[in-house]
């Protein structure tokens, strides 16, 4: 099926981030998804404010912020509920642009509306899965495999762009001696919680050390006042036998981590009932890939977990993928239609800048001093300023929000239509 559409395979966060920014530069592309109905799956998310402004170029914001909440505190505390450190987030910090927490399936569903509006539901395939590619000349070949009707489909475009996952067919094919994810020990239970507001309903709670850690926050007001509360249970254990898959939606069963939590109950937050309240959870287990020093094979490259797959730390996975869709748009209008040099620029700009974050979540990235807070005062303290100073915090996370690319005095440089699909590549 020759075309003059980009292919991009893949229809999650990145992908359509991807169709629909190209498609806003002129691009036709034509989009290709593994399973059968795009739905409103998963659990909660953030969205930093460098991919909210990424977002916002799009015209989004306004849709995704009244079905999100702005989270406008950031909040650490110790497995027993002492609170060590906290910090503004989003406009609270200064932003231009908030901070989003939100259902994963209800940005990817507004994504997914937006690019059948804009780009039309006739150049959107469910149901095809990239199998392989070849680059010959002034074309790419890839071939899908259309699950319905159980045949191979040959497409041929000027260029492939692969967002096909954590499981990329189109990365395996490149480094076929990859092996699986790594897997760090940790395993994730991800859940939601309908709730009375914790705190003041605006915080993110992040708490524990990363042998046991509990990460909570609001992602919808409700009417009746209460909240959608999502949460993550992370536990690091030697037992292999939970972490021989990676689906964002596995079930999990309390009796493997509700457990080790059930002292988890402090004045502001009660961790078991929580959990307990939810409809059920998410196991995951916490796995990356090394970074590898290509993305880019002739006219197919790489983009979000196909080429950075990441630690879920920092709210970092789905924003860098928003950021490699931008920065790929802005290298199609530098270099309109010179596709071997539009994705060599690309993966110029975002490799090293992700392969650098994916290193830094694997040393704890923003959440070391809970590590080190736990190492110092394993029992508590009477004052958080005997144990770690607050220089000693601050230098850890304004150096990963430099890392991140969300440094408020780099953002604060930008007026509220710059955009990274507008910069010069």
């Amino acid at each position: 099926m020759k075309s003059d559409r980009v292919i991009i395979a893949g229809a999650g966060i990145g992908g359509l981030v991807t169709a629909l920014s190209l498609h806003a530069e002129g691009v036709a592309v034509e989009v290709y998804e593994a399973v059968d109905e795009v739905r409103a799956l998963g659990v909660g998310i953030n969205l930093l404010p460098h991919a909210v402004r990424e977002l916002d170029a799009l015209g989004l914001l306004e849709q995704l912020s009244e079905q999100a909440v702005a989270p406008t505190t950031l909040a650490y505390f110790t497995k027993l509920g002492q609170q060590i450190w906290t910090e503004p987030r989003g406009l609270a910090a200064g932003y231009r642009w908030p901070q989003l927490s939100i259902h994963r399936g209800i940005l990817q569903r507004t994504l997914y509306e937006a690019a059948v509006e804009r780009i039309g539901i006739e150049h959107i395939h469910t149901a095809h899965s990239l199998t392989s590619f070849v680059t010959e000349g002034d074309r790419v070949q890839a071939v899908v495999h259309d699950r319905r009707a159980g045949v191979d489909r040959h497409l041929v475009g000027p260029a492939l762009i692969a967002a096909d996952g954590i499981h990329s067919a189109a990365r395996q094919q490149c480094y076929p001696d990859q092996g699986p994810p790594i897997w760090n020990g940790a395993l994730l239970w991800r859940g939601l919680g309908e709730r009375e507001p914790v705190l003041d309903g605006r915080t993110l709670v992040w708490a524990g050390h990363p042998n046991q850690k509990f990460v909570g926050y609001p992602i919808a007001d409700l009417p009746d006042g209460r909240q959608m509360f999502n949460f993550i249970a992370e536990l690091r254990t030697d037992d292999r036998t939970l972490a021989e898959k990676e689906d964002w939606n596995r079930p999990g069963d309390l009796a493997d981590f509700l457990p080790q939590f059930e002292s988890w109950r402090w004045d502001w937050l009660d961790v078991p009932e929580l959990v307990r309240s939810s409809s059920g959870t998410f196991l995951f287990p916490m796995v990356d890939r090394d970074p590898v020093d290509r993305w880019t094979f002739g006219r197919m490259t790489l983009l979000g977990d196909a080429g950075h797959p990441m630690y879920p730390v920092g709210s970092n996975g789905a924003s860098q993928a928003i950021l490699d869709a931008r920065v790929l748009a802005g290298c199609a209008r530098c270099h309109m239609g010179d596709w071997p040099t539009i994705l060599e620029r690309y993966e110029d700009v975002r490799r090293p800048a992700t392969s650098a974050i994916v290193l830094a979540n694997r040393g704890f990235g923003p959440e070391l001093p809970m590590k080190l807070v736990e190492e110092r005062a394993p029992d508590g303290f009477t004052d958080i300023d005997d144990v770690i100073a607050p220089d000693e915090i601050l230098d850890v996370t304004e150096g990963y929000r430099r890392t991140a690319g969300f440094a408020l005095a780099a953002l604060a440089a930008l007026s509220e239509g710059d955009s990274l699909a507008d910069k010069s590549y």
